[in-house]
């Protein structure tokens, strides 16, 4: 009897809401300050915003290939494993679940309970702030549990929630240009300090642009995946670029930047700026992103544990992990666990910290992926039916653009952050070690 396998449900709407819905959401609001602090003038800033777009056109060519050569569960840790390293595979996953996939509903839920600080300071107290956003991931993670399509549907919806008042901000900030926010602060003087300058913040904003690489985990339940996964995911990048480079421009103009600099290690709502309105305009953007962070943290929990899934039912990972929930085919445990472990990192530290902590990460787990191409085209096995242009190019470009972020995080931010981050990569190597011995002494899986 063949065991239970998730059923193919996602369609192409559904799959480009997850990936928009993953990628914008808090982001857009924590890392705009920080971006700007660096930056140093508001023109910088938005400039960074733009080549922080610019440094993912090769990944994402090289992931929509991989996608659609194995569209199945498990993304990265399937390519890890098919190109020959079932260690590298296994490292990528304790990576991810620890440093960045698990941290990202940290941050997120945290970021979403910070835009209702606009109503009262109580919701910025960190302990009422870890309580709400706990019952936060707690409610989506038992939607996941229960549906695979209602997930998705949810995830329509709150992505247009989330557009509205984005592309609001670009609107009404246009009629701001001319407010004379668009020109100060402190520029970089020489080329090394503008080139010093753009590496930290081109790295600071890859908290924002992070995401795309989830829906791969759940390529195994996407229609049409040959088709869909191209669509979605080169179509998202571009629309996610525009974007970010717009509300960056926007908001620029509307907030004055010292005001901007000033809102690092919170929520910047350009809205209170508005003058008579901005009470108004300040309540309705503050509900809208709200909502939107809670788009994100929906697609989170919902992609994320598929990785999880995907390699302990391999026999790489816990066992727990690879449970399939009987009635709902989702894998109940692998979601429940990760959203769990997400609340208790909120012990860890605050949104600064726990970026640096994710930023690094992320940037060498990336790396492993693209290395994978190199040897999965050798094998016969590897049909894609798209096929990134310059293959080889995007990806050497794709590894040096990893190595650069991870130079430019050490800038970025702090240092507990960072080495807390390195720590727990490497605690994987023994753990590897001690399933893999179990392995040839005894048979036994993890």
């Amino acid at each position: 009897m063949n065991a239970p396998a998730p059923l193919r449900q996602l369609s192409l709407v559904q799959t480009a809401s997850l990936v928009i819905g993953t990628v914008i959401g808090s982001g857009v609001f924590l890392s705009l300050p920080i971006v700007a602090r660096i930056g140093g003038t508001p023109l910088m800033t938005v400039l960074i915003w733009f080549l922080g777009g610019v440094v993912w056109i090769p990944q994402i060519l090289i992931l929509a290939e991989m996608g659609t050569a194995y569209p199945i569960q498990g993304g990265a840790y399937y390519y890890l494993n098919k190109a020959g390293s079932p260690f590298l595979a296994f490292l990528y996953t304790w990576t991810a679940f620890l440093t960045s996939d698990t941290p990202t509903l940290t941050i997120v839920g945290l970021g979403a309970i910070s835009a209702l600080t606009f109503f009262t300071p109580l919701f910025g107290d960190v302990l009422w702030a870890r309580v709400l956003a706990s019952v936060l991931i707690l409610g989506l993670s038992l939607l996941h549990v229960r549906s695979v399509r209602t997930g998705g549907n949810v995830q329509i919806v709150l992505t247009i929630a989330k557009l509205t008042p984005l592309m609001s901000i670009v609107i009404i900030g246009f009629f701001y240009f001319g407010s004379g926010h668009l020109v100060g602060g402190t520029p970089s003087v020489g080329a090394g300090a503008t080139f010093a300058v753009i590496t930290a913040g081109i790295s600071s904003t890859l908290w924002s642009y992070a995401g795309f690489t989830n829906i791969l985990y759940m390529a195994g339940e996407v229609k049409r995946p040959e088709r869909t996964l191209p669509i979605a995911l080169i179509g998202s990048l571009v629309f996610v670029m525009v974007a970010y480079t717009l509300i960056s421009l926007c908001t620029s103009a509307i907030v004055p930047f010292s005001q901007l600099i000033g809102a690092e290690g919170g929520f910047i709502n350009p809205f209170a700026y508005l003058g008579v309105a901005s009470k108004v305009a300040g309540t309705i953007f503050a509900i809208a992103a709200f909502i939107s962070m809670i788009g994100a943290l929906n697609a989170s929990i919902m992609a994320q544990p598929r990785l999880e899934y995907a390699i302990a039912r391999d026999g790489l990972f816990f066992r727990v992990f690879g449970h399939l929930h009987p009635k709902y085919l989702t894998p109940d445990y692998s979601i429940m666990i990760q959203s769990a472990l997400g609340i208790v990192l909120f012990l860890l530290g605050d949104i600064d910290n726990m970026m640096g902590y994710f930023t690094l990460s992320y940037a060498l787990q990336n790396t492993l992926v693209y290395g994978a191409i190199f040897f999965l085209r050798r094998r016969p096995d590897y049909q894609p039916t798209y096929r990134a242009p310059w293959w080889g190019v995007m990806a050497g470009l794709s590894i040096l653009i990893q190595m650069y972020v991870s130079v430019g995080t050490f800038m970025a931010y702090p240092t507990a952050g960072i080495l807390a981050s390195l720590a727990l990569i490497l605690s994987g190597l023994p753990i590897y070690m001690y399933y893999a011995y179990r392995r040839r002494t005894q048979g036994e899986l993890p």
